[in-house]
């Protein structure tokens, strides 16, 4: 219930923002040539200052025994709002080492200058905790580090796991109704086939060495299609071993768990994805127990303080999705994302 009042709340926000139809300014615009796979990411534009003091982790993950998750928030939060109530207290509970990376603006902003803040975070976190890194990311907070990977060839060897949440990996139908005739940078590039999508798509999904468990809802109500494997968070070909899973795949009444949920609270999410960390590979869905679809939370959730926790994050999305400044076009790509 609580994942439909948040739906209801935030679609009729993106109404304040949306038009009738999806088209106008950055809609069809020539397809461009990309870089190749393996050519060396260019360096990074945000000064390191900035970007040292973007990264949080718990002290165990210094020299760590095992390896560090890293999180990555969505489209209008901080770590806090994401993660702080759910998978930090649940991973401290079990001596976890983890790190966050704080996006600037919210995640509102060009996302590719985002993707830099997680090009640093991973370098760091493997530096610091001497292992490869194990990267989760919801929402848009999927997309950075798949466009840190494809453009930072240097950062493959240092990543084991990537899951996603709700990841607008090839972006969304419905988010192209929220630019109509104008919207918050990132916004823009989260559209259908955006330019930045289509680059971060390029030539290849996935690379040698990297497991990739896409968790995803058919209920979800900003990803959208998203009703089998073939949807929009879904990875497909490359060198990775992939999973993609429905929550439905392993509860098939699940009907609450929506965009939201999948990256916070959802029991079914929290289980595919550890299934992920404490395996090699993928999650493999035939190893989770469906004794989850009767749970209402993941571990680390209070049941008393959710509503407050909920409202928390609810409020942050509303406030940026009404008042971050919007723009008539999506940002254009980088040069080092194109050929030549």
């Amino acid at each position: 219930m609580a994942g439909r009042l948040w739906a209801a709340a935030v679609l009729a926000v993106a109404g304040l923002i949306a038009g009738p139809s999806p088209g106008g300014p950055g809609g069809a615009q020539a397809t461009p040539v990309f870089a190749p796979v393996d050519r060396p990411g260019p360096a990074l534009s945000v000064p390191e200052a900035v970007l040292a003091q973007s990264v949080q982790c718990t002290a165990n993950a210094t020299a760590s025994g095992r390896e560090v998750a890293l999180f990555v928030p969505g489209t209008t939060v901080t770590p806090r709002e994401d993660f702080g109530w759910n998978w930090f207290p649940a991973l401290s509970r079990l001596g976890w080492p983890y790190c966050a990376v704080t996006l600037p603006n919210n995640a509102m902003s060009d996302i590719q200058v985002s993707a830099e803040y997680v090009v640093y975070a991973i370098r760091y976190v493997h530096r610091i905790s001497g292992r490869r890194v194990d990267v989760l990311g919801h929402s848009q907070g999927g997309t950075e580090p798949r466009f840190a990977l494809r453009f930072w060839p240097d950062l493959r060897p240092m990543v084991d796991h990537y899951v996603a949440f709700g990841a607008t990996n090839h972006g969304s139908m419905i988010v192209d109704t929220m630019c109509v005739p104008a919207c918050a940078p990132a916004i823009w590039q989260q559209r259908y086939h955006s330019n930045y999508v289509d680059a971060m798509n390029s030539y290849q999904e996935t690379f040698a060495g990297i497991s990739y468990t896409d968790i995803y809802t058919r209920t979800d109500q900003f990803v959208q299609p998203n009703l089998d494997d073939t949807g929009a968070t879904s990875l497909h070909g490359g060198a990775g071993r992939i999973t993609n899973v429905a929550l439905q795949d392993i509860c098939p009444q699940d009907l609450e768990g929506e965009h939201l949920a999948v990256g916070t609270y959802d029991p079914v999410a929290y289980a595919i994805a550890m299934d992920a960390l404490t395996h090699d590979g993928p999650a493999d869905p035939a190893r989770v127990s469906r004794d989850v679809c009767t749970q209402t939370f993941m571990p680390g959730v209070d049941p008393t303080r959710f509503p407050g926790e909920y409202a928390d994050a609810l409020g942050t999305i509303a406030s940026e999705l009404t008042n971050y400044p919007r723009v008539p076009a999506e940002p254009p790509l980088r040069s080092y994302t194109l050929a030549g």
